[in-house]
Formats: C-alpha cells, sequence, structure tokens
C-alpha cells in the first residue's frame, strides 16, 4: 500500500506537548509498537478512547 504517515517523530522534544503525552501514553499501555508499525489509525477505537480518556485527565491536573 501507501507509505507510512504517522511514524514517530525522531526527537519527542520537538513535539507540542498533547502529542508527547499521547505518545507516552501510548507506550505505557504497550501500544507504542503499533503507532509506529501502522500509525494512529492501526489501534482500535477502544484503545484510541483509552489513549484519549488518560490524556485528557493529565492535562486537568
Amino acid at each position: 500500500m501507501g507509505k507510512k504517515e504517522n511514524q514517530e517523530p525522531v526527537n519527542w522534544q520537538e513535539l507540542p506537548e498533547l502529542e508527547r503525552m499521547k505518545y507516552e501514553v501510548a507506550k505505557e499501555l504497550g501500544l507504542l509498537d503499533v503507532v509506529r508499525e501502522k500509525g494512529w489509525k492501526g489501534l482500535s477505537s477502544k484503545d484510541t478512547g483509552k489513549i484519549g480518556g488518560i490524556v485528557a485527565k493529565r492535562r486537568k491536573k
């Protein structure tokens, strides 16, 4: 198929805070490999919702 659109950026420090948080949460949930291989579209809606929920909680703090 086509090229991978959402590969993990090389330098995490250059990412906006929200994007960095998404990658950190994906790593904590053991989903970072899927994101690297298939991009964010490779996650199920359940996994995406988990990440979004955790990021939202952390942003409130």
